[in-house]
């Protein structure tokens, strides 16, 4: 049965040129892996603006699942993240010079939404196609759990039918050349970002085992 993921990337932000979300859903978009058919949207690093260009491209392409995905730099891994939170605190501003601090993203959502993707899952096979992932538990508190809280409530209001969640990945190395951070080539990243989207097509029960974190 064919099937349709969303895949939503942010435009470069702060100070960085390049956006490894956004350069990996260039790569992404129209291609067609196990009757599975990735679109994509970029999505602008703006809080709000992001969840109303998100909701337009799911309106538009109707489909079965949408992952959205962001840059954490200094992480090592690809990480689909688990829970996102009903508050902006942004340490820096968004690319329209909005920084709010301590508001609600919605006031009639709840303290939070878990991911509808089979997180654990994904990690399992993106390692086994030997890209470095992990569950994280936090997806901040800029603009990534912004977008992230918006598309959970969007689905438990309007499209139930609909399951997602967020992944953060890595710098890629080019960001990396003068401060030394940790990276991640782009072809992991799009390797693994495959590899969500055709797991999270397909299974929507996730697996029990470890995963979590002492801190």
């Amino acid at each position: 049965m064919k099937k349709k993921v969303l895949v939503t990337g942010f435009d470069p932000f702060g100070n960085d040129t390049v956006n490894p979300a956004l350069e990996a859903v260039k790569q992404l978009d129209g291609i067609f892996i196990d009757e599975v058919e990735i679109v994509t949207q970029e999505v602008p690093t703006v809080f709000h603006d992001s969840i109303n260009v998100m909701i337009k491209a799911i309106e538009t392409h109707q489909p079965d699942v949408v992952i959205c995905v962001g840059q954490a730099g200094g992480r090592t891994q690809v990480t689909p993240e688990r829970i996102a939170i009903n508050v902006d605190d942004a340490r820096i501003p968004d690319n329209k010079k909005n920084q709010p601090i301590d508001e609600q993203i919605y006031e009639d959502g709840p303290a939070a939404y878990w991911t509808t993707l089979p997180v654990k899952l994904i990690v399992r096979h993106m390692k086994k196609a030997g890209v470095p992932a992990a569950v994280s538990n936090t997806a901040g508190t800029f603009v990534c759990n912004h977008l992230f809280y918006g598309l959970m409530h969007y689905i438990q209001k309007s499209a139930p039918h609909i399951r997602g969640g967020f992944i953060h990945i890595p710098y890629i190395p080019e960001q990396t050349l003068e401060n030394g951070a940790p990276s991640l080539s782009l072809d992991d990243i799009v390797k693994g970002l495959k590899t969500a989207a055709i797991v999270a097509a397909y299974e929507k029960e996730d697996i029990q085992e470890i995963g979590g974190t002492t801190h």
